[in-house]
């Protein structure tokens, strides 16, 4: 059984760090799931005709990773995700290796909420970040 999170427990600038690669069948398995099929992520021929030149990631799995570090990590197994702002800066490639860091930046101990600054970086360039607003339960 998991220990359940107390809010007195976490303090601002604190972050972890997940490393993730993502793989041809973590795109397909993706739009499998969501039902996002679109050339640019899937068929490689289409690809070469866009500005990337090859199959991109999926902004929204590039996203997820910030969730599972949220979920797993920081602050971990019992959050409840409330809110999430996202701003995507730069393509992921299949064989990129995408190290997602979130970082608390607020605290409302009276709400139980944290405010946590989410960022995916590629090759120490910032690919997605945005904010997310997590409540920690009673």
């Amino acid at each position: 059984m998991t220990a359940k999170l107390d809010i007195n427990t976490f303090s601002i600038d604190q972050t972890s760090e997940v490393e993730s690669t993502v793989t041809k069948e973590n795109v397909q398995l993706f739009a499998q799931v969501t039902g996002d099929t679109n050339p640019v992520h899937l068929d490689e021929e289409y690809a070469a005709s866009t500005s990337f030149k090859k199959p991109i990631a999926h902004g929204m799995l590039t996203a997820g990773f910030i969730s599972a570090v949220i979920g797993t990590a920081l602050p971990g197994p019992g959050c409840i995700y409330l809110e999430q702002s996202l701003k995507f800066r730069a393509p992921v490639y299949i064989g990129d290796t995408v190290m997602t860091r979130v970082t608390i930046t607020d605290i409302n101990t009276r709400r139980k909420r944290l405010t946590i600054k989410t960022e995916c970086i590629v090759d120490s360039k910032v690919v997605v970040n945005g904010e997310a607003i997590i409540m920690i339960p009673a």
